[in-house]
């Protein structure tokens, strides 16, 4: 699944290639996309003439700002946008047509992506954004804030990290890279965080989501940006899809094991 690095870098490019045109129609091959309105020829009826005005991002999720609604799309574990004149395959779900004879794109393998159309200004008060909590570059998200959280529960940190209610945007690799930077054990009980841990921790989301996104996200799996073009952030990650091969910290060996559901890595040498 795209994690925010690669929603902002798709956020980047689609806002270089679609803001100020006008969508003079829509072709939707994939009703169920569709969440709000339940009515998909409502949905469509909207979205006609709207001009995009911007395109903002929220965690994982990207706000296509039109003149008189907020177009709320997810692209779960296969969505990409794309402005692509190529032949359109048996994916290509949703289709935007402009004013100027260009078109965008929304193909998606696995058909999971959402779409929810909002009246501009009420897109925070109802799912799925109603829920988000902040993400690391939010003025909200501090150390304070996290340690409130961490000393409420008892699931693993990488659990923690994960719910998207707590921190928007981590997944799966940026919690592994994250962890690993501040030397914390992905099953580490939460609320057993010292504040020097929480302090590295806050410090190295950040910091890492900003370099990912310097690199333009990482390709694993099939990320591309709404170019079709590649991140690269996948070659300076120091735990992510690293099983067996020697740690870049402390040359010990990285492992794989399962936490919170999902596949982790990391060193437990340099991790504690």
């Amino acid at each position: 699944m795209p994690e925010l690095p690669e929603v902002e870098t798709v956020r980047k490019t689609l806002s270089s290639l679609v803001v100020g045109k006008t969508i003079a129609d829509i072709e939707i091959g994939w009703p169920k996309m569709i969440k709000e309105p339940d009515d998909v020829s409502v949905f469509r009826d909207q979205v006609i003439g709207q001009t995009i005005v911007d395109i903002e991002r929220t965690g994982k999720f990207l706000r296509f700002i039109l003149t008189d609604y907020v177009l709320v799309s997810h692209l779960r574990m296969e969505g990409k946008y794309n402005t692509s004149n190529d032949e359109v395959d048996k994916h290509t779900h949703v289709r935007f047509f402009f004013s100027d004879e260009t078109e965008l794109r929304y193909r998606d393998v696995r058909k999971f992506g959402t779409m929810h159309l909002f009246v501009k200004g009420t897109e925070f008060d109802r799912a799925p954004l109603n829920k988000v909590g902040p993400e690391p570059f939010n003025e909200r998200y501090t150390v304070s804030y996290l340690q409130e959280k961490f000393q409420r529960t008892t699931r693993s940190i990488k659990a923690v990290l994960l719910d998207q209610a707590i921190v928007a945007g981590l997944g799966n690799i940026y919690v592994d890279e994250a962890l690993h930077r501040s030397g914390i054990l992905p099953g580490r009980v939460a609320n057993t965080l010292r504040i020097d841990e929480i302090q590295r921790l806050h410090k190295e989301t950040i910091q890492t989501l900003e370099e990912a996104i310097a690199s333009g996200g990482s390709s694993i799996r099939s990320y591309l940006n709404g170019n079709g073009e590649m991140g690269y952030f996948q070659q300076k990650l120091f735990v992510y899809g690293r099983k067996n091969e020697p740690c870049k910290t402390c040359e010990g060996t990285i492992i794989r094991s399962v936490v919170a559901g999902r596949g982790t890595h990391y060193c437990p040498d340099c991790q504690s």
